[in-house]
């Protein structure tokens, strides 16, 4: 049996679209849930079907969008098609994202009974002025809800989103969602800078003059406070963006995000999904109505790829060395291991970047752990500058000894 792999179920609808999201999800469209579950069923089963050999799956992440908004015979038979087409892991991590103020009792007590066993939230903030300019639908109430009501029909793994450097947030503010958040007493935090991104009705309204342009100086400010305050609350920063609890049960690490911050094998399902598998990086049609057609019409070709990919990319290993240093230097304490580089690729870490290391050694942004050359990983400088960072590994001249 190959290595284990994980599983991306992409759920794109919406019952509002927030002006800062450039997420690849549609509102409005709600009646095309039924079918686009049937397509989504579909192509798990075809792409299975195509595996060399029968794969084993440790992580299910349901993103979106909002998957709060499929109902609980819906997540039954997405789960359904998962386990026949491939083998699921006795502890598998399978995670759910959903909006608060979208779930109930009842169905949360469902879907934890179909087997997943962590939720994660998009609070993104506690303050009232803060939800509004996210154009967001819930309030704090509806936060405090979500998380009851899953402790009480047995989730024992809750993760956070937040957001922070809002237009308009203060310090005081952000210092005030997050102590909302501990109180709560998630497993895992989640924590992410807004990005004003092209295209999306904040970019335009920032242009316009009718929103205020973040400030970079006081979200740096926001983001150095939170990493001691969870510091002291207990949580590890293990990934540029994550926190984890570390406590007498365990750590509560995203299995399923690591997948991708180690280069693992992952397949993507769904309208805009995407997926890496067999050195093969795939790309789902965004539009929902295209997707359900080429699933249901199009013609099934050799794995990992399906009829909805429209973008299939074979990624060879010079471009997946690079690739490597972008995504798993977000780890911060792990960084990336020199034996497993080495291992995964026959060359030397080292040697294979010895200039792009040197010289971010040189300014402060990356260091050697524990004084040896056996993993290499951000300064705490570095956390901040991390994109300036990772954009010294991508584009690079493959060396020939390297063929």
């Amino acid at each position: 049996m190959q290595d284990s792999l994980s599983l991306y179920i992409h759920v794109p609808f919406c019952r509002h679209r927030c002006a800062y999201c450039d997420f690849n999800t549609f509102a409005g469209i709600s009646t095309l849930i039924p079918d686009y579950v049937e397509a989504v069923c579909a192509e798990i089963n075809g792409v299975a079907e195509r595996v060399p050999e029968r794969m084993r799956a440790h992580t299910i992440f349901f993103g979106g969008g909002t998957p709060s908004l499929l109902s609980s015979a819906q997540v039954e038979k997405i789960l359904s098609a998962c386990g026949r087409g491939f083998d699921l892991a006795e502890d598998a991590e399978i995670t759910l994202e959903a909006n608060p103020g979208t779930v109930s009792k009842s169905w949360l007590q469902k879907v934890h009974q179909l087997g997943v066993n962590r939720m994660s939230f998009g609070m993104q903030s506690a303050h009232p002025v803060d939800l509004r300019v996210l154009e967001r639908e819930h309030d704090a109430l509806d936060v405090i809800h979500s998380v009851e009501w899953s402790r009480e029909t047995g989730f024992d793994n809750i993760s956070l989103d937040l957001i922070f450097g809002i237009p308009g947030q203060t310090l005081e503010r952000w210092i005030g969602s997050l102590d909302f958040a501990l109180r709560l007493k998630p497993e895992h935090l989640s924590l992410y800078g807004l990005t004003i991104e092209p295209g999306t009705p904040f970019e335009h309204w920032i242009r316009r003059g009718l929103l205020e342009q973040p400030d970079d100086d006081l979200a740096a400010d926001m983001f150095d406070y939170a990493c001691q305050r969870l510091e002291e609350a207990g949580f590890v920063h293990y990934e540029i963006s994550n926190w984890e609890r570390v406590d007498s049960r365990g750590a509560w690490y995203c299995k399923h995000n690591l997948q991708y911050w180690q280069m693992g094998a992952y397949l993507g399902f769904g309208a805009g999904a995407h997926g890496f598998a067999g050195g093969i990086r795939t790309a789902n049609v965004r539009g929902v109505r295209p997707y359900i057609r080429r699933i249901q019409t199009g013609e099934w070709t050799n794995y990992p790829t399906s009829p909805a990919a429209e973008s299939i990319l074979e990624i060879d290993r010079w471009t997946e060395m690079q690739e490597m240093m972008m995504v798993s230097l977000r780890l911060l304490e792990k960084g990336v291991d020199a034996d497993e580089f080495e291992v995964r690729f026959g060359v030397r870490l080292h040697n294979t970047f010895t200039k792009q290391i040197d010289s971010l050694i040189d300014t402060g942004l990356l260091e050697w752990t524990q004084g040896e050359r056996n993993a290499i990983r951000l300064t705490r400088r570095g956390w901040l500058l991390g994109n300036r960072v990772f954009r010294e590994f991508i584009g690079l001249p493959e060396p020939r000894w390297v063929v």
